[in-house]
């Protein structure tokens, strides 16, 4: 009798499962208990209508067949409570046909076990929960070792090793790495990665050529018929008997071969360790049928688990490569400050691990951030800049009140004015020697060259008063004087008009009293966080990363609302946002790439943090934090680590605040 899957919408059943001969029935309403054929492996997915079905009749199908809960849409993780106790699998909506496949056969073994009797069934409950629990591990070293000991203990085998089958791009022959190993009677066994070639003469070779099981009851005993063999030096060299062997292939849902499960001396008792011979003699026995099947069961699931793992890492590595890019993009476009970002991301990490560390201050004794905080609060320092793409070069690197172009005119009107003076001295001069002759000259020319020199002074004297006023500073009231005094002279230009020395333009500009922006480019530049918001926001964030945009919004926002772009205050900014808004005041403050300031020293820069703390403009727990923790020495050291890497690699180096 073919198994029976029992569903409110047969497009959540793969055509594959059809193929395999497993019968499907389209219900209106959730089957009763007494309606499911003791003798008919069954499997019911349940989806989101039925799961308020009375939870005395769903216990009571759950006693019969396998429940599978169906996803609705934007659920992202399986419900909780009795329901989450009596499902064997957990299909998400939209999840793909090979997951769905490999999900459904599993709640169809595990109905299988319910019909064959109460033992099989805990066992492949097991398995069904292992499954679950490899298809939500992300991290691939955790997902291995999780492999390998979840099949050493279903069929309880003392030792094991995994192996992965490493495929290159532009590379006709796949290696094989040995990953693993796993010895509860030599636990503290050295171990070291390496690469090999992937050929039938080793046990896993052969598995990963053929794609076949390889169960020996005795390795010792091996026949020369075969074409692998046993390395005894394992055993020779730390005085183990490797003796019963199962050797398994992890399949992907491509057929392919990704990995290689070796288990080594089944056990008749898994608490005993094989001490000696007699041991050995007394505990191990063959892998049988049943442990074939269990294992090969588990290898299924851990093949996708694997591919999946190694996809996630792939998408993670592109995003790295992408946040990287955004990163020399955006100090590409204003090289004076680069770096910037890389130093706000370390401050801020910084701070963090202070906080996980327990250093905490006040309100935040007690604030900790998981993996996945810390990886969304990463990320989002580093683009937390990106909208200065949006902001003109010209804007973003100013490094004057004048554009360097327009500065370069004023100054070619200066020295036209200075040759104009020559010349009226050279004519005045010819006009002496025209009307008086020789005549008391040298009196005369000393004079002119008097009233020449004098002339050249003033004009020396008002280029500075220009000069003095394009650098960014905070003027005192009544500084423009001298400045108003320059801009009220006329001369008479190259076309003979006659021309103001610096024109309506030019002298507003030359008369911003803070910085070095008027108002116009300094919206420009504010306009950054709201664009690198707009762009933030364009991404389909995983549920792990999704606040990064909101985090990167508020970092000018001040906690006493008298930042920008919003204006909001404390209620509106996130932990995350106050900690990168510490870490970014404080690298502007201290590093020494601004052509539009100096570089004021630690001291200082924590002097001005604390008064701004003291205004109610920055979070006073978090920047006592991040002074306690004496972050930027953290930062330093972590700085300098990574530049010596990037010499030995070419990367171009992260400058520290103050290094120039």
């Amino acid at each position: 009798m073919n198994p029976l899957l029992v569903v409110a919408d047969a497009s959540h059943v793969p055509a594959e499962l059809r193929d395999l001969g497993i019968d499907v029935e389209v219900a209106n309403a959730l089957p009763a208990a007494a309606d499911v054929d003791r003798d008919r492996p069954t499997a019911v997915v349940l989806p989101k209508a039925w799961r308020d079905a009375d939870p005395v009749a769903l216990r009571a199908l759950a006693s019969r067949a396998a429940i599978v809960v169906v996803g609705a849409p934007g659920e992202a993780q399986p419900p909780n409570g009795a329901l989450a106790e009596l499902a064997v699998g957990w299909l998400p909506n939209g999840a793909d046909p090979q997951a769905a496949a490999a999900t459904l056969r599993g709640a169809l073994l595990h109905a299988g076990a319910v019909s064959a009797g109460q033992a099989r069934h805990d066992e492949l409950s097991e398995l069904t929960r292992i499954g679950v629990a490899l298809s939500t591990e992300r991290d691939l070293t955790t997902l291995l070792n999780m492999i390998l000991s979840q099949a050493r203990r279903l069929v309880s085998a003392d030792a094991g090793s995994l192996y992965l089958v490493e495929r290159h791009a532009g590379e006709a022959a796949a290696t094989m790495r040995f990953t693993l190993l796993q010895n509860d009677t030599l636990p503290d066994l050295p171990f070291r990665e390496r690469t090999m070639a992937i050929n039938a003469r080793s046990l896993a070779g052969y598995v990963a050529v053929s794609g076949k099981p390889l169960v020996i009851d005795d390795v010792y005993e091996i026949g020369a018929d075969v074409p692998y063999i046993f390395n005894r030096s394992f055993d020779e060299q730390v005085a183990y008997r490797t003796q019963s062997v199962l050797v398994i292939p992890m399949r992907s849902h491509r057929d392919e071969v990704v990995g290689v499960l070796q288990l080594i001396n089944r056990k008749r008792d898994a608490d005993v360790r094989l001490s000696g011979p007699a041991v050995v003699e007394a505990q191990v026995i063959p892998f049988d049928e049943h442990s074939v099947a269990l294992v090969s069961a588990l290898a299924s699931q851990a093949a996708v688990a694997i591919e999946n793992s190694r996809l996630y890492q792939d998408i993670e590595a592109l995003f790295e490569g992408f946040v990287k890019a955004s990163v020399h993009t955006i100090e590409q476009r204003d090289p004076t400050t680069s770096g910037h970002s890389s130093r706000v991301t370390y401050y801020t990490m910084g701070l963090a691990d202070a906080l996980n560390r327990g250093v905490g201050r006040g309100a935040y004794a007690d604030t900790r951030f998981t993996k996945d905080e810390l990886r969304e609060l990463n990320y989002a320092c580093l683009l937390h800049d990106f909208g200065k793409v949006t902001v003109r070069e010209a804007v973003l690197q100013k490094a004057k009140k004048l554009y360097t172009g327009v500065l370069e005119n004023v100054r070619h009107r200066f020295s036209f004015m200075a040759q104009c003076i020559d010349l009226a001295s050279e004519r005045e001069r010819a006009d002496y020697l025209r009307t008086n002759g020789t005549l008391n000259f040298e009196a005369a020319d000393r004079e002119i060259e008097a009233r020449r020199q004098a002339k050249h002074a003033e004009l020396k004297r008002m280029l500075d008063v220009v000069l003095r006023a394009n650098e960014p500073s905070i003027m005192p009231e009544g500084t423009f004087d001298d400045l108003q005094a320059v801009a009220a002279h006329t001369f008479i230009d190259e076309t003979g008009m006659e021309t103001p020395l610096l024109s309506d333009e030019e002298l507003r500009f030359l008369s911003i009293r803070r910085g070095n922006l008027d108002d116009r480019e300094r919206k420009e530049i504010e306009s950054h966080a709201s664009q690198s918001y707009a762009f933030l926001t364009r991404i389909p964030w995983t549920s792990e990363l999704r606040n990064i945009p909101e985090i990167v919004w508020g970092h000018h926002e001040k906690l006493n609302g008298r930042g920008y772009p919003r204006g909001i205050g404390a209620p509106d900014l996130r932990l995350q946002t106050r900690m990168m808004t510490i870490s970014d005041i404080y690298d502007a403050l201290t590093a020494a790439d601004r052509p539009y300031k100096k570089a004021v020293t630690n001291e200082r820069a924590i002097a001005i943090l604390r008064e701004e703390a003291r205004e109610g403009a920055l979070d006073h727990d978090l920047l006592e934090t991040f002074i306690e923790a004496r972050v930027w020495e953290a930062v330093a050291s972590q700085v300098a680590e990574t530049n010596r890497d990037a010499r030995q690699t070419g990367a171009v180096p992260v400058r520290v605040s103050g290094e120039r």
